[in-house]
């Protein structure tokens, strides 16, 4: 089933009032746990990572292993970047391949967090890639996202979600209606009142930030009141935290003998998650809701006019560094033909992350200004199609 639309897959939870879990990863074996309890319990899952985890991996790393997984799922998955720090970072990881993003403006002025999301906005929905978008504000309490997320409480209201919503454009909204980052301090208390006044007013899936630590009814509740996304990182770090003490405990001293055991704790909470939540045993008719997620490859075969070889590469070196800085480019790749009476000498190859992309990189200003004055010019002799390519498993 693999990598599918993220706006698809929340809007389906959202009308039929379950949720997704949205669990954040640290390394592969939160990866592995991850993907082995979506598959045993026949769930969707979105696969999450947070900038503000990035101290803990390498994000151009990981995400290759991300997408590996996701693709040879046999459930229906999504990729999301949590928390996201600018417009950069959302670029980046529509690149390396998410096909959701979040950037978190929610300690700013209302209007500078519309401004700032407004933007992720415009440039991720030219690539087909649905936002997440943050009002009111979650603090951290105990734990290490308390570090992160520090401050108070604001909630959410009703008014200026709607302004909110109208002046953005998200396709999701993070709601604060007393949820925590980290770990619970007492007994939450959550205002149910102002999530459904909130969900009727949008009709837009909702999110929750700070599931770690909720009551399992207040979990059904929240999901009845529109919430279609629950962010969970804390109480798997804390299992797999657990695993490893226990592992100390019983003389463990190598890093394998430590970690022993911990992909298992992960899927063993993300599996209580998912059939709490009630992903559990939807992954098909969400699959058949759901657009597959594929990328486009733009080729381009060309012979030169008036550039030898050395001309031809250096032409094709800008290229790579201008056009695979375009959002919604995952790669840029020349080539030159092995044989020497080839019909086209070179080419290209880029990879588009979603189809919006070709209409959205011919108009963008770097490609028009490579292309008109650097491309076009020497390469009259061309030919250009879009392909989508088949998927393995996918029928041809």
């Amino acid at each position: 089933m693999a990598l599918v639309d993220m706006g698809d897959m929340l809007r389906h939870a959202h009308r039929n009032r379950y949720a997704v879990g949205a669990f954040d990863l640290v390394g592969l074996d939160f990866l592995e746990g991850l993907m082995a309890a979506a598959e045993r319990c026949r769930s969707p899952i979105i696969l999450s990572l947070a900038e503000s985890h990035f101290g803990y991996f390498d994000f151009e790393l990981v995400m290759p292993a991300v997408v590996a997984a996701a693709r040879r799922a046999a459930v229906p998955v999504a990729i999301h970047l949590d928390h996201g720090e600018s417009l950069e970072s959302a670029v980046r990881g529509i690149r390396l391949g998410c096909n959701g993003v979040m950037v978190d403006a929610s300690q700013a002025p209302l209007a500078e967090n519309i401004h700032r999301t407004r933007e992720v906005v415009d440039m991720a929905h030219a690539c087909g890639i649905p936002v997440e978008g943050e009002l009111g504000y979650v603090p951290g309490v105990e734990g290490e996202d308390a570090e992160r997320h520090p401050g108070e409480v604001v909630y959410t209201s009703v008014e200026e979600a709607r302004t909110y919503v109208e002046q953005t454009g998200v396709d999701f909204l993070a709601v604060s209606v007393g949820t925590v980052h980290g770990r619970m301090r007492g007994e939450p208390r959550l205002d149910f009142d102002r999530l459904r006044a909130i969900d009727a007013a949008l009709g837009l899936p909702l999110v929750i930030h700070g599931g770690t630590g909720l009551a399992d009814e207040q979990f059904r509740r929240l999901i009845a009141a529109g919430v279609a996304k629950i962010n969970y990182y804390t109480a798997l770090a804390d299992a797999a935290g657990a695993r490893i003490r226990a592992n100390a405990g019983d003389g463990g001293g190598s890093y394998t003998e430590l970690t022993r055991g911990v992909r298992e704790a992960v899927a063993a909470e993300a599996e209580r998650c998912m059939r709490l939540w009630g992903s559990a045993g939807r992954a098909d008719a969400l699959r058949a809701a759901c657009a597959a997620w594929q990328p486009v490859e733009h080729v381009i075969l060309y012979n030169t006019t008036g550039l030898d070889d050395a001309g031809a590469r250096d032409m094709m070196a800008e290229g790579r560094r201008v056009l695979g800085a375009i959002p919604g480019v995952r790669r840029v790749a020349t080539g030159t033909a092995v044989a020497e009476d080839a019909r086209y000498r070179h080419c290209w190859l880029v990879t588009f992350t979603h189809p919006a992309v070709i209409d959205s990189y011919r108009e963008h200003p770097a490609h028009r200004d490579f292309a008109d004055h650097r491309f076009r010019p020497v390469a009259g002799d061309r030919v250009s199609i879009d392909y989508r390519l088949n998927e393995e498993g996918e029928p041809d």
